[in-house]
């Protein structure tokens, strides 16, 4: 463990993103009901995505898939296993290698409790505001963290912010790395209820969906991730109601 902390303490810090915090904070200013369209219209993410295609669902077959970003951490990463534990579903954890470096015990409990781990890469960096060389270190040295770590050979990839780059996806294709983006999810990025959660998750969610949630607040504008452990019973609860099992990518799109 003590490679990876060298590593996380090597790498180079995140470049200047003055703007994209003056965008937050513009952002902010509007009602959370706007915020919410806002994401959800988007119109330049179909491009990205189309650029630099990745996994946004997966063939309906009575499942939608489960997947947490920005962990492990200490705050929230096992009170969402324990919710997971007590819906009997399965997911996949999209690791931050530099929260894994901080917290390895509960990166291995991950595993431990029969989890599919993904990269989420080293640092939390939107890859189309860093050079080239950078994005591309960022995946390949994420993926050899968590290798080291856990023993596990990572083969799904999600982009911070769902951005990739050209660099990052090439990265990945050398890594066999499948890229991994969504179809649904909680705006649990921001200081929201588990109720609010829950609901604009299963206003998204559906047969063959892929539902992003976040089982850490060290990247987002919240205090704690707990409302995300307490919203994952409720969305069980609605998948089974409707013959949706809750589980991993994995399981769902490929052996």
């Amino acid at each position: 463990m003590s490679r990876i902390v060298a590593l996380v303490n090597a790498f180079p810090a995140s470049p200047d993103v003055t703007p994209l915090r003056h965008a937050h904070r513009l952002r902010s200013l509007l009602p959370r009901s706007a915020r919410e369209r806002l994401y959800d219209w988007h119109p330049n993410r179909a491009r990205r995505w189309k650029r630099h295609p990745g996994i946004e669902r997966v063939a309906p077959a009575g499942h939608a898939v489960l997947t947490l970003d920005d962990g492990p951490d200490d705050d929230a990463t096992v009170a969402v296993l324990d919710a997971m534990d007590a819906a009997a579903a399965r997911g996949t954890f999209f690791l931050v290698a530099e929260q894994l470096a901080a917290h390895p015990e509960i990166g291995r409990e991950i595993v431990r409790r029969g989890h599919e781990v993904g990269l989420h890469g080293f640092r939390h960096q939107r890859h189309d505001r860093i050079e080239p060389e950078q994005s591309r270190a960022d995946v390949l040295d994420g993926f050899e963290a968590v290798h080291a770590a856990l023993g596990v050979r990572p083969r799904w990839y999600r982009p911070p912010f769902g951005k990739m780059s050209d660099a990052s996806m090439n990265a990945c294709s050398e890594l066999s790395l499948t890229p991994v983006y969504w179809s649904a999810w909680g705006h649990d990025w921001e200081s929201v209820s588990a109720e609010r959660i829950a609901d604009l998750a299963c206003q998204q969610l559906d047969d063959g969906g892929i539902l992003l949630l976040h089982d850490s607040a060290r990247y987002g504008r919240r205090a704690s991730a707990i409302p995300t452990a307490e919203a994952i019973g409720r969305v069980a609860d609605w998948a089974r109601d409707r013959g949706l099992t809750l589980t991993s990518l994995g399981e769902t799109a490929g052996s």
